[in-house]
């Protein structure tokens, strides 16, 4: 077994309130390799009409992120983990400095961060034809603006060990259907590159995971018997494969590897 040396290192995860999630499944993955986890998340609170969703899985995505991280933090204190739950909004600048305030005031350092949070639009908007104002802002606000808030916040509280992962999607490129989201991963993925040349200096590594169809609960039997031929390795993604993947980039056996962008898809999308 891999020994990722994560001891007692300080990892914020966004984004960590699904039980099934990727988030939530890469903080108990931290909390198992001994490193002090910060959950931080934003219940989502916009209307869902069951009736004008023509996305598959779209009640299964509503209803795994609607609520608090209770469930996660449950398991992290069967863990007998090192933990801080914050409930805040990345994509505002004050609530983002509390964040740092709260993490450096319970631990007086931060050594790892995981730009998980994301937002999608599942009404069927996110096409060039029914786009709408509200899915662009709303879309580029988590995915873009609160993970540049949260790395800029953890490059200016930096130590002397420093880990930041972003998550893409393997669709970055090409997302018909999903034009906004993916185009917000596409520029995650430019942003990796560049932020990880302004922060070598300080010997911080900045990578991006980007997971294939992962089934986090939005993909039901019909969707993966949809999916599974398009997969070379013929099956769904899981959470933990690309929090394995997580870990890896945030141990000290990864300090030379930067501004890379890593599939986890099965072959899916190369």
């Amino acid at each position: 077994m891999i020994s990722y040396r994560l001891q007692d290192k300080v990892a914020i995860v966004t984004g960590a309130n699904n039980p099934q999630g990727i988030g939530a499944t890469t903080a108990l993955a931290f909390a198992r390799e001994g490193a002090k986890v910060v959950l931080v998340y934003k219940k989502i609170d916009r209307p869902y009409d069951i009736d004008k969703v023509d996305v598959n899985g779209a009640d299964r995505y509503y209803a795994a992120n609607a609520g608090d991280a209770a469930v996660v933090e449950s398991r992290l204190k069967e863990m007998n983990a090192d933990y801080l739950v914050l409930e805040k909004d990345i994509t505002d600048e004050t609530s983002v400095k509390e964040i740092y305030s709260a993490v450096m005031e319970r631990y007086g350092r931060v050594d790892v961060l995981v730009n998980n949070a994301a937002d999608c639009d599942v009404n069927g908007l996110d096409t060039i034809e029914k786009i709408t104002q509200n899915v662009i802002d709303d879309t580029f606000a988590v995915n873009v603006r609160g993970s540049l808030l949260m790395t800029r916040e953890f490059v200016n509280h930096r130590g002397d060990y420093g880990r930041i992962i972003n998550l893409s999607t393997d669709a970055a490129q090409i997302f018909e259907g999903q034009i906004t989201y993916g185009a917000s991963k596409a520029t995650m993925e430019a942003l990796t590159r560049s932020i990880a040349l302004e922060v070598a200096k300080y010997g911080i590594t900045v990578n991006c995971v980007a997971p294939g169809p992962t089934q986090t609960g939005w993909i039901d039997a019909d969707l993966e018997k949809a999916v599974l031929p398009l997969i070379p390795m013929g099956k769904l993604i899981q959470p933990e494969d690309i929090a394995e993947t997580i870990l890896f980039l945030s141990s000290e056996q990864a300090r030379m590897l930067t501004g890379q962008v890593i599939k986890v898809s099965g072959g899916h999308a190369i």
